[in-house]
């Protein structure tokens, strides 16, 4: 096989490339969704693979969507884009690149853990877990050399993972984990503590209490004790997550990513300090903790993987 395109497609952008078969980019370009929805938001897809294209012949376009990926009839539902409940994106891209043209899609999970096995820091494992963090929590599963799907193509939503109880009604949208963990969890967090703390004067209250954001959390980790305890019990749920995939799956390595590491990527130590409290004792020995070596493009790079198999 010869070049690809590889899509990223988040809520807000669609960054894309086109690779050659050993990995490499050629050329890349992003489009800004825009707020746009339904049909208006596909054709902004549709345009940026126009634009790689530049006019060549296209062997396969590989791409990542931010919800579920419906492998019998190729369509998707993506939560943040308005009119995306069902989209027959694969049939859209087909009629642009021809019906001959392989399109595959998937989730953006599903991509996290290709590229990161592909050329990340999962390269060369066929167990590896990739946690990514931010705004939402979700799980990227590789095992046995299979990316792991679920009947429904949900399997690594691990935002609803169940770390604390009694249950609060903070968990019904996102589920608990993500409620303290993600990038907007830990902003809802931190808004909170603040607000019920009475006469608080620490660094944080130099901004309105509605504007406060896990960017303020890090940023005052070593001054405000409030964004320290917000974040010290984000470490803790990190870490009580990964022991619980650790235990369960047996990965070679579990690598962390996304918008929150990022800053986050300080904590990693304390993380596994914290899984090994909770973790299966053999398991845990064996596994590794890593940081994402491709930071915003490892989905990039799944996408791309998608295509061109084992070439």
């Amino acid at each position: 096989m010869r070049s690809v395109i590889a899509i990223d497609l988040g809520g807000t952008k669609a960054l894309g490339a086109v690779f050659t078969p050993s990995g490499e980019i050629l050329s890349q370009k992003t489009s800004f969704l825009d707020d746009s929805a339904g049909e208006e938001a596909g054709r902004i897809v549709l345009d940026l693979i126009r634009q790689l294209a530049d006019g060549e012949t296209v062997d396969a376009v590989g791409i990542c969507v931010p919800g579920i990926a419906y492998h019998e009839d190729g369509s998707v539902w993506a939560p943040n884009i308005p009119g995306w409940e069902r989209y027959p994106l694969r049939d859209r891209i087909k009629e642009v690149v021809g019906e001959d043209t392989i399109v595959k899609v998937e989730s953006d999970r599903t991509c996290y853990i290709l590229g990161e096995a592909w050329k990340g820091a999962a390269r060369g494992c066929s167990d590896a877990i990739y946690i990514a963090v931010g705004t939402g929590i979700g799980a990227g599963i590789l095992l046995d050399g299979h990316v792991v799907h679920g009947h429904s193509d949900i399997a690594g939503a691990i935002g609803w993972t169940a770390l604390d109880s009694p249950f609060s009604e903070d968990y019904i949208q996102t589920g608990c984990f993500e409620s303290y963990a993600s990038g907007a969890g830990i902003g809802a967090r931190l808004r909170k503590a603040v607000s019920e703390t009475p006469i608080y004067s620490g660094a944080l209250s130099g901004k309105p209490v509605e504007e406060l954001s896990s960017y303020d959390a890090f940023a005052f980790y070593d001054t405000d004790p409030l964004a320290k305890a917000v974040l010290d019990k984000a470490v803790e749920m990190w870490g009580m997550a990964a022991a619980n995939l650790v235990s369960l799956l047996n990965p070679e390595v579990v690598v962390f990513g996304g918008g929150v590491f990022g800053p986050a990527a300080r904590f990693l130590d304390k993380i596994r300090e914290e899984a090994l409290k909770w973790g299966q004792p053999i398991a845990m020995r064996e596994v590794r903790f890593a940081v994402s070596e491709l930071p915003g493009e490892a989905a990039l790079y799944g996408a791309a993987k998608l295509v061109l198999g084992n070439d």
